[in-house]
């Protein structure tokens, strides 16, 4: 996949994300260097489509702007609780009052349903006006369990600028890809040959 406006693809998703979808989440916002910015979510049929691939909307859930807006402000809480997390310090009170808003959008439990072929069976109804809501509180529940969890101690920021992806660190690995790696070692190169020829 490829972005329209810059050519260049998206990157890989960032290590972590692959156990957690709040890092898949955070990371729909790209900053990529020449001062280039993707956003996965930047209008309502990429919204819908972001949703569809993970299995949180149908394809024809007919995301609007609104949800696609609701759904962005979600993702700029979470990005303030991780960076608070990185960086050691408390939580902006909005972004963790955000965060749970969106839990108690959708009921957790499964209701008694009836089909008159197979009988009683457990399921949670999801009408069309339930998709977004079910979408937020999946997204802010995977969240809260990742800033919960052991693995929050390896959250990270991509080490390489201008990237403002989230990943779980892996030993030394300070970058969300191999080419975020790249521009880092290649940066941290410049510098010391930079240095070198100044002195």
């Amino acid at each position: 996949m490829s972005d329209p406006l810059t050519a260049e693809p998206v990157l890989p998703p960032a290590p972590g994300a692959e156990d957690y979808l709040a890092i898949d989440f955070v990371n729909s916002a790209i900053a990529l260097p020449g001062g280039h910015f993707i956003d996965l979510l930047g209008t309502p049929a990429t919204t819908n489509q972001w949703l569809t691939e993970r299995g949180l909307a149908p394809a024809d859930a007919g995301v609007q702007e609104m949800c696609a807006t609701q759904l962005r402000s979600l993702r700029e809480h979470l990005r303030a609780l991780f960076a608070a997390r990185v960086a050691g310090l408390p939580p902006l009170p909005a972004a963790l009052s955000a965060v749970n808003d969106a839990l108690t959008k959708a009921p957790t439990a499964a209701l008694l349903q009836w089909d008159d072929t197979n009988g009683p069976y457990r399921a949670a109804p999801c009408p069309t006006n339930e998709i977004l809501d079910r979408a937020l509180a999946t997204l802010a529940a995977n969240a809260a369990d990742l800033l919960t969890a052991p693995d929050a101690d390896r959250l990270t920021s991509c080490g390489s600028t201008p990237c403002n992806r989230y990943l779980l660190r892996h030993g030394r690995r300070h970058w969300c890809s191999t080419r975020c790696g790249d521009r880092a070692r290649a940066a941290r190169a410049y510098a010391r040959r930079s240095h070198t020829t100044t002195n």
